[in-house]
């Protein structure tokens, strides 16, 4: 094999020199991608190669060594298993449909080659060619004029497609096998080492995004035990089932990711820029799922990607949905128009509020439902007046507003109401947690009036004095 090595290694050199392309040599913790990014800031082509970069990586080979026959004492050779420091070539470059990838090759025997390319860069130079405005979000989308189209972009990406990728470079990049030897039937047949496939949801109110994304992930610690892991990802879970089931919270910075695995396989979510919920499943090695490693099973791979990412969200929506609970809050607290009705909204602080929200709760109980009246009546003492005070006006008035708002309904051809459910749920949670979590709360972390044996009022001062130490140590080190 070695004359097959130096003719590969010869033949890469002569191409290089050939057409001009740089050939550089990778340092140890040098990050490739960073390396290719900074060529991509330069290339205007359509396409074509950016550079090829040596590194020397160990790998499992093939080796000989010399035996002896038992019999006549006579060496011979053997081929064995054997792991390696060699040299292998990456090829960097921009393709006119897949946009950057790079290819790389083992200069020892097997001689085995790896391709990686980014099937949202694939998306995005097609929606290119054909002229539909969109934004990106690094390796996804932010928006798309034509959401659709960018739909059945993403399902056209076939393994048909990849494969034709794939020969096209192959063909014009040198290669360890000759003419002859690809003509005798060597050469290379593709495979799936690694698949990612993303679900990037946009969020249009983002900082509520997050509050749901760090909430989820708070609720949803026990994903990677083995009963929730065959529901997401639709396997059956036994004992001797390999892998480690577990729950991964990962925090880069100020963005936590959440990760589950099951055997080779992950998935892993996380808060995308700020804009948007991303969930993907990374396959390592598709016979986890019973599907075999050759290309054209890419099919039924991404079909169980997609699957797995969608189970995990039911999953979670299952179990919490803070998104639903944010607009109900919202509904309450904005004024509300219904059809050529206005009515302003019912603020959580005002105290008149939480005193109609109290009577609500009494009046739930009422089979007949209750009256004008008779809300004037239980409505005064809460806000420390007689019930001459309050006048019909004033009342129809704050009637008409729980109406609108959904929390009451009038009886049909009477002037009486009844409480909905929807009310009466809103009515318990705003006045329960005004008056057992807000007041009692506040009161204690108050620092003028802390009583001594506060425990909330306690673990309060220690922050604040944490702060100050802090801020001070920082201002001194300035």
């Amino acid at each position: 094999m070695a004359p097959m090595t130096r003719a590969f290694i010869a033949e890469i050199e002569a191409y290089v020199h050939q057409h001009d392309i740089p050939l550089l040599t990778f340092t140890k913790g040098q990050r490739k991608d960073d390396v290719a990014a900074e060529y991509l800031k330069h290339f205007t082509g359509a396409e074509g190669l950016l550079f090829v970069g040596k590194a020397q990586e160990n790998v499992p080979v093939f080796r000989t060594e010399k035996r002896h026959n038992p019999q006549t004492g006579r060496p011979y050779a053997w081929i064995v298993r054997s792991s390696a420091p060699v040299n292998h070539y990456y090829c960097y470059g921009v393709d006119r449909d897949f946009g950057p990838f790079f290819l790389k090759f083992c200069s020892y025997f097997p001689y085995t080659a790896k391709l990686c390319f980014n099937g949202h860069e694939y998306a995005k130079r097609q929606l290119a060619q054909a002229g539909i405005a969109f934004d990106a979000l690094d390796n996804g989308f932010l928006s798309c004029a034509e959401p659709a189209r960018l739909q059945a972009l993403c399902d056209g990406l076939s393994h048909e497609k990849i494969d034709a990728f794939a020969r096209k470079w192959l063909a014009r990049l040198p290669q360890p096998f000759t003419p002859e030897d690809r003509a005798a039937g060597y050469g290379y047949q593709l495979s799936i080492l690694q698949a990612e496939f993303s679900l990037t949801q946009v969020l249009d109110r983002p900082v509520t995004g997050r509050i749901f994304f760090e909430q989820v992930i708070r609720e949803n610690l026990d994903l990677g035990r083995p009963d929730q892991v065959k529901l997401i990802f639709g396997r059956r879970i036994s004992t001797r089932t390999p892998g480690r089931f577990q729950t991964r919270v990962i925090t880069e910075g100020v963005t936590p990711s959440l990760y589950v695995n099951y055997r080779q396989s992950r998935i892993k979510q996380y808060h995308k820029e700020g804009r948007a919920l991303r969930t993907e499943t990374t396959v390592n090695n598709p016979n986890d799922f019973g599907l075999p490693k050759r290309l054209s099973g890419l099919p039924a791979l991404r079909a169980v990607g997609f699957a797995t990412n969608r189970r995990l969200l039911d999953v979670q929506r299952i179990s919490h949905d803070c998104a639903l609970g944010e607009a109900a809050f919202q509904q309450v607290n904005q004024p509300v128009v219904v059809g050529a009705q206005r009515a302003s909204a019912l603020r959580f602080a005002d105290p008149r509020v939480q005193a109609l929200l109290s009577v609500l709760v009494l009046f739930r109980l009422l089979p007949a439902g209750f009256s004008n009246a008779e809300l004037r009546a239980h409505l005064a003492p809460l806000l420390g007046l007689s019930p001459s005070d309050l006048t019909p006006g004033g009342l129809t008035y704050h009637l008409r507003r729980l109406r609108l708002h959904g929390l009451i309904e009038r009886l049909p051809h009477r002037h009486r109401y009844r409480v909905t459910a929807q009310g009466l749920r809103i009515a318990l949670f705003f006045t329960r947690t005004y008056t057992r979590v807000l007041r009692p709360g506040l009161s204690h972390v108050q620092p003028d009036f802390v009583p001594d044996d506060s425990s909330l009022g306690k673990r309060f001062h220690q922050l604040e004095t944490a702060i100050d130490q802090w801020i001070g140590h920082a201002a001194l080190a300035a």
